[in-house]
């Protein structure tokens, strides 16, 4: 049985006996080189002792480049790495620290040592780009995204780089707590934002879990101290407890026949309290605290185990999970239950046979243990690489990205309710919770979701919206006239969930014709504007506020969906805000005085009244982020419109002195009367359409009022609804636009 050592920095004697040392890799490592090894060894200490720099480096105060090789080799050994790989990561500390040139290395030891020490050298890109303490984004030019696809092609082509800087960093994590405060904060984000996700993604469960622990021990200290201290005050009883239990099944599996090893599981801090955030419990809910692990020879002996722990025990509703029909994406198998133990008290259960739990503490490098062994082993082995080709081909589409997504998509957990769903061949290929068969298009291929123009599930025609499930049968129907549409992009329509398909999409406009893309850009603001009855802005103001460099750049990024259409909105109106506040008029200074403040329960603040009320203007209705005004009638208190509104110019020509400032104050909850209007052709079922889309968006109508034109066959729809902001309003006006036979949507003044 795989078990997790102790830090070797804790283990290894303070003056290592280099001999039996090696004597100790040459039994358990395979192409294991002994003179070179030794070699490589002497040549690392004694560089060091020449360097007395580099007793003033932080890495001198942790115990030496020697020894810090040492431990890697060690982690590397636990993890059945071959020869070439121990040595590549006993003398990596010299060549990063400058001691060793990598030429000397590929003279004296060969390509392939040398290019792994260069893998993961690349590798360093994280920690030299990445100010993890602030939380900047990583770097974005174009010598820093060049780094990051070399690391990931070195990475694809052997992942004993990947393999080697893991064993450095959990050599790094290790070691911090001797060092300063912003060292150790600086190695644990590191550790805990890229190398822990990517252990898991590899399937390392061995690393995974002590890099997530040692991380969140120095990132949430209370955190971690306090879960710490719940699991040490009941341990002597929970002990005893799991030795009971372990003994009950051991009894009852004998009894059936089932050769089996049964033992406590060990407790990861992190994941307990990782437990607590997701299922939003208390430490006493999480049932893995009192825990077994059951190992068998034989898949179809974790079954017959499954029964004999169910009939030992009562088991908990909804709380099996089987990974060996259908495993994790990073190939985790293993069944788990959680049941009523004896006392009643809750137990989980883990079972699997002797190869599962090498794989899930080895992942990868399973493969080499068990080269000579099953299929199920090289498959694995080959989906861990296909989904680091899929992480780098995903950020050479988003080459004018930043690297900030690529470091989201390494730290997303691996969900454990994937969809599966299987091709008209029959294949089996996992997607996201919600996917659609759009998604499923670009997963297939690129040029696939280009020529997509309908999908069958199941044999059925089916919208490319819809979601798939588990079990779905997905075709694609092509056509070679058929290119994407910039309606896939939109958030609200839900066309594509992963980010995969965005960036085929993305990317796929991004070479169209510059001209077109500079035309439907200016095409799609101006509709925007027209559809929410904003006045069209100073477009240089709006070029600087998003730092770019023309108004041709702004509508070719519109055009292109570099830019949405929300972010050119969102400055427009925060402009607006910032020149109302200077001057709500061009006018005389208004002569009432500009104090007190009065608040309305609409969520509004008018400057230089008291002890009036304060009301929307019927005649336009502004809504939250409008630029408004307010005018003192006699006997009605102030009334509040919209900049624009015609009614407010006439007033203002003819009572200037009566014009005050006005601004927005929003509660969370606020909502506003709008009208909006619909043109559509007059079909049966058109209103419930309409009244769906409003439920769903949970947008209360007012007044609905509906003319049906006989001569042209159309209708023409009036609403009065609530909205909460110019937002939510864009996000509805494009909704009803997508419902059959609506040809006009807008807001109404």
């Amino acid at each position: 049985m795989v078990k997790v050592k102790t830090s070797v920095s804790q283990t290894l004697p303070k003056e290592l006996d280099l001999t039996a040392w090696l004597d100790e890799l040459a039994d358990k490592v395979h192409e294991f080189d002994r003179p070179k090894m030794q070699l490589a060894c002497e040549w690392v200490r004694e560089l060091e002792k020449e360097n007395l720099a580099l007793a003033s480096h932080s890495w001198g105060a942790l115990g030496g480049c020697f020894r810090i090789a040492v431990e890697m080799a060690t982690i590397l050994v636990e993890l059945d790495i071959d020869g070439p790989g121990i040595l590549a990561a006993v003398l990596y500390r010299a060549v990063r620290e400058e001691l060793l040139s990598l030429d000397k290395v590929r003279q004296t030891f060969g390509d392939t040592v040398a290019t792994l020490i260069q893998g993961v050298l690349q590798m360093a890109v994280f920690g030299q780009t990445a100010d993890s303490l602030t939380g900047a984004v990583l770097g974005q030019s174009s010598e820093q995204r060049q780094k990051i696809r070399k690391m990931l092609v070195a990475m694809v082509e052997d992942v004993r780089v990947a393999l080697i800087k893991l064993a450095e960093r959990t050599s790094a994590i290790r070691a911090v707590k001797v060092t300063d405060e912003v060292n150790r904060m600086r190695v644990a984000r590191e550790v805990f934002d890229i190398y822990a996700p990517l252990a898991h993604r590899l399937g390392v469960g061995h690393l995974k879990w002590e890099l997530e622990d040692l991380s969140f021990r120095y990132l949430y200290a209370d955190q971690y101290k306090q879960i710490a201290r719940l699991i040490d005050e009941k341990r002597v009883e929970r002990e005893a407890y799991v030795e009971q239990v372990t003994t009950e099944l051991q009894q009852a599996l004998q009894g059936a026949g089932i050769v089996a090893e049964v033992s406590g599981r060990a407790k990861h801090i992190y994941s307990i309290w990782r437990k607590m955030q997701k299922k939003n419990v208390d430490f006493y809910q999480i049932y893995d605290i009192r825990a077994v692990r059951v190992l068998v020879d034989q898949v179809v002996n974790c079954y017959g185990a499954l029964g004999i722990v169910h009939g030992l025990w009562h088991h908990i509703p909804k709380e099996f999970d089987d990974y060996i029909a259908t495993p994790k994406e990073n190939g985790y198998r293993s069944l788990h239950t959680a049941v009523l133990g004896p006392e009643s008290k809750v137990l989980e259960v883990q079972i699997r046979t002797h190869q599962m739990h090498e794989e899930a503490e080895l992942g990868v490098c399973a493969h080499w243990h068990y080269k000579e062994g099953t299929l199920a082993a090289e498959s694995a082995y080959e989906n861990k690489l296909a989904w680091l080709r899929q992480v780098l081909d995903w950020q050479e589409d988003l080459g004018n990205e930043d690297v900030q997504e690529l470091v989201t998509e390494l730290r997303q957990d691996v969900v454990d309710e994937r969809v599966y769903v299987f091709t008209p061949e029959g294949h089996v290929v996992d997607m996201a919770v919600g996917a659609t068969p759009l998604d499923f298009a670009y997963h297939v291929h690129t040029e696939v979701g280009h020529r997509c123009r309908g999908a069958k599930v199941n044999g059925r025609m089916v919208s490319l919206k819809h979601e798939l499930l588990t079990g779905d049968r997905v075709e694609i129907l092509t056509s070679k006239n058929n290119s994407p549409s910039r309606d896939w992009l939109n958030p609200h329509l839900h066309f594509v969930k992963t980010s995969r398909a965005k960036a085929k999409i993305q990317q796929w406009f991004k070479l169209q014709d510059q001209d077109r893309n500079l035309d439907e850009g200016r095409l799609l603001i101006e509709r925007e504007l027209s559809r929410l009855r904003l006045p069209t802005p100073e477009w240089s103001k709006i070029v600087s506020a998003l730092k770019l460099t023309s108004e041709e750049e702004l509508f070719v990024g519109l055009g292109s969906s570099n830019l949405r259409v929300g972010q050119v909105l969102n400055v427009i109106q925060t402009l607006s805000k910032e020149e109302a506040k200077e001057v709500a008029f061009d006018v005389a200074e208004p002569r009432l005085r500009r104090n007190p403040v009065v608040r309305s329960e609409h969520g509004l603040v008018v400057e230089g009244v008291s002890n009036l009320k304060i009301h929307l203007a019927g005649c336009c209705q502004p809504v939250p982020g409008d630029d408004i005004a307010g005018y003192v009638s006699l006997g009605r208190g102030v009334s509040v419109h919209r900049m624009g509104c015609s009614e407010l110019q006439l007033l203002q020509e003819q009572h200037p002195d009566r014009i005050l400032t006005a601004d927005w104050q929003l509660e969370a909850d606020s909502r506003y009367p709008v009208n909006i209007e619909i043109l559509a052709t007059d079909r049966s079922g058109l209103l419930r359409d309409v009244s769906t889309t409003l439920a769903n968006m949970n947008i209360n109508v007012v007044h609905v009022l509906t003319d049906s034109i006989e001569k042209s066959q159309t209708a023409r729809m009036r609403l009065t609804i609530e909205i909460m902001s110019l937002s939510q309003l864009g996000s509805l006006l494009t909704r009803l636009s997508q419902l059959p036979g609506v040809f006009e949507v807008g807001r109404q003044v």
